[in-house]
């Protein structure tokens, strides 16, 4: 029987634990959830999303592009039309989403118990 690579999985934790950061930001989560039924233009996508600056939407949607989940697409009429839509990663990124979505929904009333049950705790 061969001894477990702690290291491997170290390094694979750590690895996984960079990319989670990297897309499970709230914004990220809404952003990838409106473009799920579809492509938008900017400010339909700032609108859908909430509350959420210009400067926040643009940055977030950059590291979505970069990270391959969302593609852009400059339509060149004056002014310039930009699209936002989900890849073929971002649509496969959606599954997970919609699991941890339905989990968190699930048990909201049990983290909440627990919850309040922690902080009846932390007070005595």
């Amino acid at each position: 029987m061969q001894a477990p690579d702690y290291q491997a999985e170290t390094a694979q934790c750590v690895y996984i634990g960079r990319m989670l950061g990297r897309v499970s930001d709230k914004w990220t989560i809404l952003i990838v959830r409106v473009l799920g039924r579809g492509p938008h233009r900017f400010n339909a996508l700032r609108r859908e999303v909430g509350e959420i600056s210009q400067k926040v939407l643009a940055s977030t949607l950059r590291d979505l592009e970069e990270n391959g989940l969302v593609s852009r697409r400059v339509t060149p009429v004056n002014p310039p039309q930009v699209e936002y839509a989900l890849t073929e990663l971002g649509r496969d990124f959606l599954r997970p989403i919609r699991g941890l979505a339905e989990w968190a929904l699930a048990n909201a009333v049990r983290i909440e118990t627990a919850r309040a049950e922690y902080a009846a705790r932390a007070s005595t």
